[in-house]
């Protein structure tokens, strides 16, 4: 009886070890669709399409962007979660999508075991900005201003629980200041309305604002990372230029369905290896201030899980909750 049991599962482990090697040889043999969980024109879209044709060639078949906006992220997310696991759809994963959203929404459509990790992409520090018409130029000019009129200067993030919203909530909340929060449906919508004068301020990914901060239209005033940006090196931190301990970085990464052959995983993670390593597409990239990762996609999944912990005591103390 047990002779025959082990037979049964040496044959399940062959033809398994051969479906695997089979797919990985097939894999893939139509087109990638990419789910951006944003509208055009933010800094997840920015770089999915940057990347999206350097992925096709390494892949050999076509990158399909697709934004599905909505929900901080959640919509997206969900369509990706619920596509077929083979590795045919992926998504632009984010921190708020993935890391924050879930100490936020009080129903989740998904969870994070119904993904697969394929690759950390990048780190990202956000980019303290202001209105150039604005006489601020320094976070502490931020801070008085705020703390003399409590509640009046606002902030636009790209919607609520957004990480860019929960940054400039951590920085008020540090530097003992009131900020008005304006959510938008987007980086690009809410540095739209940071060009109009309708908001004061964003805390933004670099993708979204280097135009206008080149253009003169924004005064950048900081950084929100640990160490300063290698985009904006001339850029203090906002820890040292007024808020001791204040740091705050985003990251950008791919996960696939749950479930997804471990052989189109292999396939996807070397593709995407191979774009953010290509010296044109790598400066291109540090350039708009994506400090790219890459690595294996356990690395991924270790970052997830860690950022996950840690913005769950902030959310609470904040007191956010959306439905």
């Amino acid at each position: 009886m047990l002779k025959a049991l082990m037979r049964v599962v040496l044959i399940a482990v062959a033809l398994f070890s051969i479906a695997q090697a089979s797919y990985a040889q097939t894999f893939p043999d139509r087109a990638i669709r990419w789910i951006v969980p944003w509208p055009p024109g933010g800094g997840g879209d920015v770089m999915a399409r940057l990347l999206g044709n350097p992925v096709a060639e390494a892949l050999g078949k076509p990158v399909i962007i697709e934004n599905r906006a909505g929900a901080a992220g959640n919509i997206g997310a969900t369509a990706v979660a619920r596509a077929p696991a083979d590795g045919y759809t992926i998504a632009f994963a984010y921190s708020g999508t993935h890391s924050i959203n879930r100490h936020l929404y009080k129903e989740m459509t998904f969870e994070e075991k119904d993904f697969t990790p394929v690759i950390f992409l990048a780190s990202v520090p956000q980019v303290l900005v202001v209105n150039s018409n604005l006489p601020f130029k320094s976070v502490k000019d931020i801070i008085a201003a705020a703390k003399a009129n409590p509640g009046k200067l606002t902030y636009g993030s790209s919607g609520n629980g957004a990480i860019n919203h929960l940054t400039g909530q951590l920085f008020a909340d540090m530097a003992g200041v009131q900020l008005q929060h304006v959510p938008y449906k987007g980086g690009a919508p809410a540095a739209t309305a940071l060009l109009s004068g309708e908001i004061d301020m964003i805390f933004g990914e670099p993708a979204t604002l280097l135009a206008n901060i080149a253009s003169g239209k924004f005064r950048a005033i900081a950084v929100t990372s640990e160490k300063r940006s290698l985009t904006l090196p001339e850029l203090p931190t906002i820890a040292e230029a007024g808020v001791p301990g204040y740091a705050v970085t985003s990251w950008n990464g791919v996960l696939a369905p749950a479930n997804t052959p471990a052989a189109a995983i292999k396939t996807l993670n070397a593709a995407f290896n191979k774009a953010i390593n290509d010296p044109e597409i790598r400066a291109r990239l540090e350039k708009m201030g994506f400090e790219l990762v890459g690595g294996a996609p356990e690395l991924f999944s270790a970052l997830i899980e860690a950022e996950t912990i840690k913005w769950g005591p902030v959310i609470k103390k904040s007191g956010l909750q959306i439905n």
